[in-house]
């Protein structure tokens, strides 16, 4: 039972910086942007996070670190994207590899270490135990006891739902994707529903950032992300970015990166548990391709 319960809490904490990210990236999925700088937003954000948690001893310090590193990376392909009109793809992998060398240059010069920087003085995102709940048998164990982060990304889930479905905004941002002629004629900028998208694609993929960081794990290591920024886009196309699909498919990634996680007690080597999650994606992606070839045949 403890197993268990272990493998579920990891599953937990393995989806949550996937979710967060990937509906970051469901708002710029339905503007029209194609948005594969959520792997470099998100390590930028783990790095931030850790150095205002650090030097301002707080960790609400490192989230709003994480978010304003997030958000600078946003503005930047912004600039090129949206303004510049630059090419998405190059802009997104451009930003990636800058993310990259960026934060393992800042940590070399700041904290004088290579590779991976732990120190008591990096303060976590607190756990939060819901009374009464978490003296449940296995319930509260599982539904207690759960990083901050991890209440705030499924509150954000059905945020998004209700602000792209039920809202005059989510409207106009399904149309700046679908038809951003029509929108312009209508008096709304596409473009800035695209600068919009991209921003709070900025804000979320900041506090995955800050979890991964500072939840997840309490320390920063060089490219700590490793690849759940792709993981995050692949969920997003899987359910044709649909937010409560993405909580789901998430949980799925999450389920596999636990389910190495667990391996590696039974002394599976952990190179083996470290392809997990990516098998995981590859096979998700396999079997969405070969349902999207079927649908094109019958039409």
């Amino acid at each position: 039972m403890k197993a268990l319960i272990g493998l579920i809490n990891g599953m937990i904490s393995g989806a949550t910086p996937i979710l967060l990210a990937a509906l970051g990236g469901v708002f710029t999925y339905y503007a029209g942007v194609f948005n594969i700088a959520m792997e470099g937003m998100m390590l930028v954000g783990a790095f931030f996070a850790v150095l205002g948690s650090y030097f301002f001893g707080s960790w609400l310090w490192g989230v709003g670190l994480a978010i304003l590193g997030s958000l600078a990376l946003a503005l930047i392909f912004i600039l090129f994207a949206v303004v510049l009109k630059t090419d998405e793809f190059v802009t997104g992998i451009a930003l990636n590899l800058f993310a990259l060398g960026i934060t393992t240059y800042l940590l070399r010069q700041i904290f004088k270490v290579k590779g991976v920087f732990s120190n008591p003085g990096i303060i976590p995102i607190p756990v939060i135990k819901i009374p009464l709940l978490a003296n449940v048998p296995v319930l509260g164990e599982v539904i207690s006891g759960q990083n901050l982060m991890v209440y705030v990304a499924i509150f954000i889930t059905w945020l998004s739902y209700f602000l792209i479905f039920r809202t005059r905004f989510g409207l106009r941002l399904r149309a700046a994707g679908y038809n951003a002629a029509r929108l312009d004629s209508s008096g709304v900028s596409s473009a800035r529903m695209r600068v919009w998208s991209l921003l709070i694609c900025g804000v979320f993929c900041g506090l995955a950032g800050a979890f991964l960081s500072l939840g997840y794990v309490n320390l920063f290591t060089e490219n700590m992300s490793a690849g759940r920024g792709w993981i995050s886009l692949a969920a997003i196309i899987l359910v044709n970015g649909h937010p409560l699909g993405v909580a789901l498919i998430s949980l799925l990634f999450g389920f596999s990166d636990g389910l190495g996680l667990l391996l590696q007690g039974y002394q599976v080597p952990a190179q083996f548990t470290a392809m997990v999650p990516y098998l995981a994606t590859l096979i998700a992606l396999y079997f969405y391709a070969v349902r999207e070839r079927k649908r094109k045949q019958i039409l």
